[in-house]
């Protein structure tokens, strides 16, 4: 379900909806005309009256009022907002379990701040990165971390819509990330991904190698005129790709390779290993449509591997399950999706994933973990990377834009862009970033 829809968890932030940021603000006439005209679009829909309410609600909560027409008093009073936004940072760590003095508990709040601003920041240095200068956030928004204080400015006329609506997103972001940061404390994935890393150093990594080593080598591949798919890759070694001149259709890939050692034999292995930023937390929970981590990210801990053949994968598979029993850890495996063989094609709900990437992924449950392994031989990697509508970064901006999410981050009407032929451009460039020679 889109994260546009009209029933989106995010209703708060939706421009076509009844709660779209307007162009002024009025508190002191709540019986106006065009306040008249809101209450009866907004009674159309009954759960929106349910949301609004509750929304309300809210607010009066968190600025200790019982009705709107006292928030300009709160505006104009330093010294009341000064002790509304005091007691606000209590409840809130209360509400988010959030421990330590009141010094501490007002940086993790503005530690959420930060993690909105990330969000906002992660899509205009990449997706967006032509657009900078049409979703760069307002300076007062972007320097604005206490939660009351953007509280008000929504309903501070003062400002101008874009900045209201700003502060409104900012504060929904914050929120995200205050729950994601209460699941990871609940879940304790700071001490699991040590965990996971010992493990792997312990006793998947080969001995040989010291911790962090890595041999270097280059794939050499040359890729279908059509729709740029790997037709063949070799190995090749550092100074063989120093005398390498690449033409189209061909590419050059650095590979940083530990091994892994099975018998006699050591077998090299890319691997990239990830715990998500809070960031990207947030965004997944965007695209779900979803407020709730436990439900939404699945995959916070996660390891990608490259091998050179299918049956090195295999061998792999086989040797975490014996490594996992030295480490007297049972290794479940669930959720099992094998297309790297050619015999079907890769299933996934996410939004703006492709059929055709062929890979293994699982996840695989140890030592109280449950870690997300996805392994690719060398041309499917290199498929994964550069292949027309399966490459990463072409991924990235379709479940970006097929999502909902950046409408809803970024409304037209709001910040000037057609999301249409920006989604086009984005995809246009990124492909020819990736052929270019």
């Amino acid at each position: 379900m889109s994260v546009y829809s009209d029933n989106s968890v995010f209703t708060s932030l939706l421009q076509h909806g009844p709660l779209a940021v307007e162009d002024c603000v009025n508190l002191s006439e709540p019986f106006s005309k065009r306040t008249r005209e809101w209450v009866k679009r907004l009674s159309k829909t009954p759960n929106n009256v349910t949301k609004y309410r509750a929304l309300r609600s809210q607010i009066f909560e968190f600025l200790e009022i019982s009705s709107f027409e006292e928030i300009q008093e709160i505006i104009e009073n330093d010294e009341l907002r000064d002790q509304i936004s005091k007691r606000a940072y209590a409840r809130l760590a209360n509400m988010f379990g959030i421990q330590g003095n009141t010094r501490e508990i007002e940086s993790r709040v503005h530690e959420y701040a930060r993690t909105a601003d990330a969000v906002v920041n992660s899509l205009k240095n990449k997706i967006f990165k032509p657009y900078t200068s049409h979703i760069a956030t307002t300076n007062e928004i972007e320097v604005a971390n206490d939660p009351i204080q953007l509280l008000l400015i929504i309903f501070d006329d003062r400002y101008h819509k874009k900045a209201r609506f700003e502060a409104r997103r900012k504060l929904q972001l914050m929120n995200l990330a205050a729950s994601i940061h209460q699941r990871e404390g609940e879940t304790e994935i700071e001490v699991k991904f040590s965990n996971f890393l010992k493990f792997l150093n312990d006793f998947v990594w080969s001995r040989k190698q010291k911790i962090g080593e890595h041999d270097i080598v280059y794939l050499l591949s040359e890729h279908n005129e059509d729709d740029f798919s790997c037709k063949s890759v070799k190995v090749i070694d550092r100074a063989k790709a120093a005398s390498i001149k690449t033409s189209k259709g061909t590419k050059l890939t650095l590979l940083k390779r530990r091994k892994f050692q099975v018998g006699e034999r050591e077998y090299p292995i890319y691997v990239s290993i990830r715990k998500k930023p809070p960031e990207a937390k947030v965004l997944k929970l965007l695209r779900k449509n979803e407020k709730n981590p436990a439900i939404a990210v699945d995959d916070e801990l996660g390891l990608m591997a490259v091998l050179d053949t299918v049956s090195d994968v295999k061998i792999f598979q086989n040797h975490l399950t014996r490594s996992a029993s030295r480490a007297d850890s049972f290794m479940v495996l669930e959720d099992i999706s094998d297309t790297l063989t050619g015999t079907g094609e890769y299933s996934s709900s996410a939004t703006g994933s492709s059929k055709k990437t062929p890979m293994l992924k699982f996840f695989a449950r140890l030592g109280g973990m449950r870690v997300e392994f996805i392994i690719h031989t060398n041309r499917s990697w290199l498929n994964y990377m550069y292949q027309q509508d399966v490459a990463h970064d072409e991924y990235e901006v379709r479940r970006i834009f097929d999502s909902g999410v950046a409408d809803l981050l970024f409304p037209a009407e709001i910040f000037q862009l057609d999301h249409t032929t920006i989604r086009i451009d984005m995809l246009k460039l990124f492909r020819e970033q990736i052929e270019k020679i």
